[in-house]
C-alpha cells in the first residue's frame, strides 16, 4: 500500500492546530482503503501551546508525526527540511492556517495517480488583504519576466510532491532552498490546479514585510542575473552620456567663456542622482553576495530538537 504524508510547517499557531487536524483528518478518511497515511508536523520553535498541542495528538493518534527544530531556522528552511524528511510515496504541503484548502488534497492525488510527478496549487482568487495581494502579483510578474527559468505565478508551495521528486532535491543541498523554483527548474511532469485562497481562520500571520522582502529576494537572486545585467548596461549607458554632456560643457564653454555659466543646479541634480543609482545597484549586489556567502557556508538547514511516532 502507497503511503500519503500530509506535511503542515508550523510555528505559533495553538488556535489552528486543532482545526487543521481534524480538516485533514476528516479528508484523509476517504483514502483509508487506498493510502497509509499520516500528518506531520514540523514545528519552528513555537513559543505557544503548538508543540503541546501537537504532542498531544501524536499520543492519542499515530498517524501524527512531528519534528521539532532546536530554534527558529526560518520559514523558508523549515519548510523545505520538513519536506524532505516526511515519509511517503505522495506527499503534500499545506499551510496550519487552513489558507490552503485540504478538500484539494483528493483531486492532488487524482493527478499524482494519473501519472503527475508534482501538482501545484495555484492561487486564482484569495480573500486576504487586497493590498497585499496586489503586491504578490506585481512581484510574481517581475520575478517571471527577470528569471532565468520559467517561474510559476500565485503558487506558494501547496502541492503534491513525489518521492521521485523529493529524492532529487534532497541531494541538491542548497542551504537556501527555493522551493517554488525547484518546482519550475527541475522538469518533473507537473499537473496544475486552481482554487481561492480563504482567509487565515485564527491568529495573526507571521509574515511580515521583511520576511516577505527576503522571501522576494532569495527567488530573484537565485533564478536571475536580468538586474545584474541591467546594471551594467545601465552604467555603461550613463557613462557614455554623461561623457557626450561632459565634452558639450567644454566645447560650450571655450567658445562662450563669459555667456555661459555652469550652473550649480544642474550639478547638483546630476551628482545625487547618479549617486541614488549607484546605492541601488550596490545593494543589490551586496544582496548576491550574501546569498553567495551563505550558501558556502553551506551551514545545516535544521537542527532537530526531537522527532515523535517516527
Amino acid at each position: 500500500m502507497k503511503k500519503l504524508t500530509i506535511v503542515i510547517p508550523t510555528f505559533n499557531e495553538e488556535e489552528n492546530i486543532p482545526l487543521v487536524y481534524q480538516a485533514v483528518t476528516d479528508v484523509l478518511k476517504g483514502f483509508e482503503s487506498t493510502y497509509d497515511t499520516s500528518i506531520m508536523f514540523i514545528d519552528n520553535d513555537s513559543q505557544d501551546a503548538t508543540r503541546a498541542l501537537i504532542m498531544a495528538l501524536a499520543q492519542k493518534d499515530k498517524h501524527v508525526k512531528a519534528i521539532f527544530n532546536a530554534m527558529n531556522f526560518g520559514f523558508v528552511k523549515s519548510t523545505f527540511y520538513g519536506l524532505t524528511q516526511a515519509p511517503g510515496d505522495a506527499i503534500v504541503l499545506m499551510a496550519a492556517d487552513l489558507q490552503d484548502p485540504p478538500s484539494m488534497i483528493p483531486a492532488m492525488v487524482e493527478k499524482y495517480e494519473q501519472g503527475s510527478k508534482v501538482v501545484t496549487c495555484i492561487v486564482q482568487k484569495s480573500k486576504e488583504n487586497k493590498v497585499m495581494f496586489i503586491i504578490r502579483k506585481l512581484y510574481y510578474k517581475i520575478i517571471h519576466r527577470i528569471s532565468d527559468i520559467e517561474q510559476i505565478e500565485h503558487f506558494n508551495g501547496f502541492g503534491l510532491y513525489s518521492r521521485e521528486f523529493i529524492d532529487v532535491i534532497k541531494e541538491i543541498k542548497d542551504p537556501l532552498p527555493y522551493l517554488r523554483g525547484m518546482v519550475a527548474e527541475l522538469g518533473f511532469k507537473r499537473s496544475t490546479l486552481y482554487y481561492t485562497q480563504a482567509k487565515r481562520l485564527k491568529g495573526i500571520t507571521h509574515f511580515n514585510f521583511f520576511k516577505l522582502y527576503d522571501l522576494a529576494m532569495l527567488g530573484i537572486t537565485s533564478y536571475s542575473k536580468v538586474l545584474l545585467r541591467l546594471s551594467t548596461m545601465l552604467g555603461f549607458i550613463l557613462a557614455f552620456i554623461s561623457f557626450l554632456i561632459g565634452i558639450y560643457t567644454i566645447v560650450q564653454k571655450l567658445l562662450n567663456w563669459d555667456s555661459f555659466p555652469l550652473g550649480s543646479a544642474a550639478t547638483v541634480v546630476g551628482i545625487f542622482g547618479l549617486g541614488s543609482i549607484q546605492l541601488f545597484f550596490i545593494g543589490l549586489l551586496g544582496e548576491y553576495i550574501l546569498n553567495m556567502n551563505q550558501r558556502l557556508l553551506n551551514r545545516p538547514l535544521v537542527v532537530e530538537e526531537k522527532r515523535i511516532n517516527f
